[in-house]
């Protein structure tokens, strides 16, 4: 008997709906969105069809629908169909991670530049602007973190 060569079926699935509950918790959107991004991180092979991913998850065809255009429009996942073919397949996008990193570095220069704004109110005491100088040391320190992460 071969030995089996990675994780077994039941084991991916177990690991999708850890990555559903993380979604869910850490980033406030619905299970079935993180099984679907959970499922099209591990699956094999990496294009699926929508009736591929429900299946495969245990959900219906009818509650991806949201789910997948929520995921494309971030563009985490992307949407395309193989030459010759009817069927849309969807896959998670090469870069996806780096996408996201760069939206909440973006995000977080954004809410740094209205902390500036905030500081330059004028403020008597100089209490009231320890909170406003705390976010910005902090957004800082992680844009300093990840300039010597890319190089």
């Amino acid at each position: 008997m071969a030995a089996q060569e990675g994780p077994d079926h039941e084991q991916v699935l177990e690991w999708v709906e850890r990555v559903a509950t993380f979604v869910s918790t850490e980033w406030g959107l619905a299970p079935i969105t993180g099984r679907v991004l959970g499922w099209l991180m591990a699956c094999d092979p990496p294009a699926q069809t929508a009736s591929d991913i429900a299946e495969a998850i245990g959900a219906s065809r009818a509650s991806l629908t949201t789910n997948m255009h929520l995921l494309t429009s971030i563009r985490l996942i992307r949407k395309f169909r193989k030459p010759g073919e009817r069927n849309v397949y969807y896959q998670i996008e090469d870069d996806a991670w780096s996408k996201v990193l760069r939206q909440k570095l973006a995000a977080f220069v954004a809410f740094d530049e209205l902390a500036a704004d905030g500081l330059r109110l004028g403020w008597a005491d100089e209490a009231q602007t320890a909170r406003i100088r705390s976010a910005r040391t902090s957004i800082a320190a992680l844009v300093k973190v990840l300039d010597q992460a890319a190089n």
